[in-house]
């Protein structure tokens, strides 16, 4: 695995660079889904072999396939080896905050050919990668040179390049971005683990920074910008995402940089009507407990682990999805840029 990007990184120069070869964290084959296992990455890399939507369910809920727009995919092949009733109620119930997943499990549903549909999401997902790229780096520019980001939302959280870091891939491609702050993203450390891990790969600058020092870095006017995925977007423009995204949005605000939210359609849910509808997962208080195995805290602590928080549509700068980008989004926008 390549070193790039650790320590002090140099300026980008001007111009465009060649593409990195492209990550695929799920193929189907043979009756079978393929999915890296994100929990044991950067470390090592291992592929499961997925053959009933019990097991495609389960690796869901552990975080082995993670990603709203990934799941959305991992859920239409596990429905496909198994289309019936029981199974769309199993994967549709495997995390409740991701919209994706309920909406590509009911696409499948319906479907005369399972199989087929559930590959016309994949191949879906990968467009809209490559459109979110193209709006979101032409949205930012070449004054958005040092960007800091929130979780994991390279081709491990959403074929292609990913979301928000698809915007961060193009932005580097056409040789404009001088860096990337990924926060570590506690309690799993989906920044530390896989976000660096990406970025790496990508050969794409960065310092990781614990997530306490977002806000201060954002004040000091060392960040151009904010950029982060969505798990779910309310129709009024409240955006549902990894625990920690709101403290970020009120950091921006106060900086007076952009908020910048990258997701594809399939994550706004019309049927939403604002954020405080939305459910907020409560995962194991062990993961809180403990890091790396390691034991952080009392043993017995009481503790909560909500995995995602909402922010207020106020405090979105843009919404960049594959059809465009939405500039404060509302109520109003959304309808339109889904009619």
């Amino acid at each position: 695995m390549a070193e790039t990007g650790r320590g002090q990184p140099s300026p980008a120069a001007p111009g465009h660079r060649p593409p990195a070869p492209r990550l695929r964290a799920l193929r189907f084959e043979a009756e079978t889904l393929y999915a890296l296992d994100q929990t044991r990455l950067p470390h090592e890399e291992r592929e499961l072999r997925l053959r009933t939507p019990a097991e495609v369910a389960e690796a869901i809920r552990r975080l082995q396939v993670r990603g709203a727009p990934l799941i959305g995919v991992a859920a239409a092949y596990g429905l496909a080896l198994d289309p019936t009733p029981e199974a769309a109620e199993l994967l549709r119930g495997a995390r409740p905050t991701a919209v994706n997943l309920a909406h590509a499990v009911d696409r499948v549903s319906v479907a005369a050919d399972p199989l087929a549909e559930a590959r016309a999401i994949h191949a879906e997902e990968e467009a809209a990668s490559d459109a979110i790229a193209a709006h979101g780096a032409d949205h930012l520019g070449p004054s958005a040179r040092t960007i800091l980001t929130h979780c994991n939302t390279g081709a491990l959280a959403a074929p292609g390049r990913g979301t928000a870091f698809a915007v961060l891939a193009e932005l580097h491609d056409r040789g404009t971005l001088e860096r990337v702050i990924p926060t570590e993203s506690r309690p799993l450390l989906q920044g530390a683990r896989l976000t660096v891990w990406e970025l790496a790969r990508y050969g794409i600058p960065f310092q990781l920074i614990v997530d306490g020092a977002a806000a201060g870095l954002i004040a000091s006017g060392q960040v151009d910008a904010v950029i982060v995925g969505c798990d779910r977007v309310a129709a009024n423009g409240d955006v549902a995402n990894k625990v920690g995204t709101y403290g970020l949005a009120l950091a921006a605000r106060a900086a007076g940089i952009p908020f910048i939210v990258a997701g594809p359609t399939s994550t706004i849910d019309p049927a939403t009507p604002t954020g405080e509808a939305i459910v907020i997962e409560e995962r194991d208080p062990e993961e809180v407990r403990v890091a790396g195995g390691a034991l952080l805290t009392l043993a017995d602590a009481p503790c909560r682990n909500p995995a995602f928080d909402v922010t207020p549509a106020a405090l979105v700068s843009a919404l960049v999805t594959e059809r465009g980008v939405v500039a404060a989004p509302s109520a109003q926008s959304l309808r339109a840029l889904l009619a």
